[in-house]
């Protein structure tokens, strides 16, 4: 990529990183650290980053946790690959069940909306196919991590204290015991530099590490989740787990001003950045900081979303594909609806035809863009006791409207926030990105991208920029940083504009940029978090 961008006169609240033999970006410093400890041990980009997703169950709980998902764009020898590790809802579910429940839609937390954890699968299928080192070395960070404890970050546990104290309201169920057992033992949430550590989950992730994941898809760790679900009059069995594969994908891409912009097929949301570069690409772009930028981007955004939001779901479930809502006639037509005035989104009819997120980069030009979640922060409440297994609570995205695309049906997989990002030029890396946080994820994408490629931003500096988020209807979201005279204009348009009160709800983003001449990878982290890039 060329490096013209580190000229751009953009005051970053960091410096870019470079290094020459490896580069690990996540959003803790331990786990960041952990992933280069691996690279300097013999592994490569991809031990790397197993290695930096395990410590980050450890190191981040408030974000993720061993019963998520994952998903995985991996650049080796000049081609990318997908891992969709994302799981089913049970086979014992339906609509049906649940309502039978009392539930006129699906419940947030508990154990009805659990599906499938892919998370320990995708560590396992990454390095059996591309890893150098075994499993059992690449999570002994982790392990010891657990096992040893740690301090917590400010970030970290700002977020965790404010779990503990909604949680500490709303779960009062036997079946949330072991949350707080876990993550609260002592009666109340450990606080910013004081020690926290889970033996339990060391026991887990060794357990995970000795069997190549199937311990927790067959074995004893299915026995305990299996047994806890029938306990509780939950829908997740160890048939479902023992069924578990994670998927290996074609990525999907858009070209978006001469570069190749990469996400993961639906069921994930990538597709949403990818439908609204199709239509912004349609547009000279010029400034930054302009009401005209801002309200493009807002209004592209928007009906993205739309169109997600209807269609997506299990690509076997879909009524439409990906490469309808992608062709360029489509994002045309789209793109004509965006006037001088914010509106309403609506979808339209195509023609027929709690999360982390990590970049990891090596020295033989091997790259990977890897992202976790339990979803919501903590997930489902649920920790399986003397395990540390926090499970997902993905499946409250579901319908329970029998017509909704994204319905509930057993063995379906929901619509899914997590999305992690590649960026190639003429069939070279240029290297992974992304930004985790909910429905913030594609419009951080957007603007991630659009920040590097219209503007020339470095990679900090691309991810430091003020960000706005799109709720619903025409209310956005900007950050106090963001420009008061474009966010009074974007009101004039008729934007409901909502300055934040604090500083999440953003997004917390990853870059790792590669030279294709000279090899030097330049990389920036999240300032709104504890993020770190340790570097090699």
């Amino acid at each position: 990529m060329n490096l013209d961008y580190l000229h751009y006169p953009y005051q970053s609240q960091r410096t870019v990183n470079f290094a020459k033999k490896g580069m690990v970006a996540t959003s803790q410093p331990l786990a960041a650290q952990a992933g280069l400890d691996i690279l300097k041990k013999g592994g490569n980009a991809i031990d790397a980053a197993i290695a930096t997703a395990a410590c980050l169950t450890v190191v981040e709980p408030t974000s993720n946790g061993i019963g998520g998902d994952a998903f995985a764009l991996v650049w080796v020898k000049g081609e990318l690959h997908g891992l969709n590790a994302s799981g089913p809802a049970p086979q014992s579910i339906s609509i049906d069940a649940v309502k039978e429940k009392g539930h006129e839609k699906m419940p947030t937390f508990g154990l009805i909306p659990v599906t499938v954890p892919g998370v320990p699968a995708a560590w396992a299928e990454l390095s059996r196919r591309f890893g150098k080192l075994p499993l059992k070395e690449t999570l002994q960070p982790a392990i010891d991590y657990a096992e040893n404890g740690y301090p917590l970050s400010p970030t970290l546990g700002k977020y965790w204290n404010i779990a503990y104290e909604k949680f500490k309201e709303i779960f009062t169920g036997d079946e949330y015991k072991g949350w707080f057992d876990t993550f609260a033992p002592n009666g109340k949430a450990p606080q910013i530099g004081e020690v926290w550590k889970s033996v339990g989950h060391a026991g887990t992730l060794r357990q995970i590490a000795e069997t190549n994941a199937e311990s927790f898809y067959r074995g004893e760790l299915a026995d305990k989740i299996d047994e806890f679900s029938k306990q509780y009059g939950g829908f997740l069995s160890k048939e479902d787990l023992a069924a578990y594969k994670p998927e290996w994908v074609q990525p999907i891409k858009v070209n978006y001003r001469g570069y190749d912009v990469w996400e993961i097929p639906p069921n994930g949301q990538g597709i949403v950045a990818l439908m609204a570069l199709n239509m912004l690409k349609g547009y000279e772009l010029k400034e930054k900081e302009s009401v005209d930028t801002y309200h493009k981007q807002i209004e592209a955004m928007k009906l993205a979303f739309a169109d997600a939001k209807k269609y997506v779901t299990d690509p076997e479930k879909m009524t439409v594909s990906f490469e309808q809502l992608l062709l360029e006639e489509y994002a045309e037509a789209r793109r004509s609806l965006i006037g001088d005035s914010a509106r309403l989104p609506e979808p339209g009819t195509p023609p027929k035809g709690g999360t982390v997120y990590l970049a990891a980069a090596d020295g033989e030009g091997n790259m990977i863009s890897f992202i976790q979640s339990n979803y919501m922060g903590f997930g489902s409440g649920i920790v399986i006791p003397g395990t540390g297994i926090g499970l997902q609570n993905r499946g409250a995205d579901f319908s329970l409207d029998p017509s909704h695309d994204n319905r509930l049906e057993p063995g379906k997989k929901t619509y899914h926030t997590i999305i992690p990002g590649f960026l190639t030029k003429d069939n070279e890396a240029v290297g992974p990105f992304g930004v985790m946080g909910g429905y913030m994820q594609p419009q951080g994408h957007v603007q991630v991208i659009m920040n590097t490629i219209d503007f020339y931003l470095n990679p900090q500096a691309a991810l430091d920029s003020p960000r706005w988020q799109w709720i619903e209807g025409n209310k956005v979201v900007v950050e106090n940083t963001f420009p008061a005279h474009i966010a009074q204009a974007l009101a004039r348009k008729g934007h409901d504009i909502q300055f934040a009160l604090d500083g999440g709800g953003f997004g917390r983003g990853q870059i790792i940029w590669r030279d294709p001449v000279t090899g030097v990878l330049s990389g920036g982290t999240e300032s709104r978090t504890d993020g770190a890039i340790a570097v090699w």
